[in-house]
């Protein structure tokens, strides 16, 4: 398992706009494997579970480690993980987070838990966070080695960096 990617995958769970089994077809472009599981379940379960792992987020990014800890440990328990050991390729075991009768859903929840908590476990509890720029919400996984991430991505660190060198001039002119 890939730990940092099931937690970045994580991020793009809560970050995206999960309307129907279309947004989440799009939501898996990069697993077409999954859309022929897809059901409207899953979309409501997603939804829901959205809300629940933003909050993880929200405590990490003002360094809560009780409260990422607790609530993380609260989701494992309502949403419980089945790793198995994959063998759909005998050279090159590996484990998966659900068993194969799992709902895309359940696969997704899984995924996000496990690779949060080792995440958490590993790099510590206050590696998840808000982007930084006023007009995003969106979250974001923080390995970088100096714990120094404010933007969910380069678009929202230029956008932010673009407002503060248009307001230095605006001020520079003013003056």
């Amino acid at each position: 398992m890939d730990f940092i990617r099931y937690a970045e995958r994580s991020a793009a769970l809560v970050n995206a706009e999960l309307t129907d089994e279309a947004a989440l077809h799009a939501h898996l472009a990069d697993r077409t494997w999954l859309h022929r599981s897809v059901i409207a379940a899953d979309v409501a379960s997603l939804q829901s579970f959205q809300d629940e792992l933003r909050a993880v987020f929200e405590a990490s990014d003002v360094d809560d480690v009780r409260l990422v800890v607790s609530s993380l440990n609260d989701l494992l328990s309502r949403h419980p993980v089945t790793p198995m050991i994959s063998d759909h390729d005998p050279d090159n075991l590996h484990m998966h987070v659900a068993n194969r009768a799992a709902s895309v859903a359940e696969l997704l929840i899984g995924e996000s838990l496990m690779g949060l908590a080792n995440l958490v476990c590993d790099l510590g509890a206050t590696r998840l966070g808000i982007c930084t720029e006023p007009r995003c919400d969106n979250v974001f996984v923080d390995t970088s080695p100096n714990q120094s991430r404010r933007y969910c991505s380069d678009r929202c660190s230029s956008r932010a960096n673009v407002a503060a060198f248009r307001a230095r001039q605006k001020a520079a002119a003013a003056s």
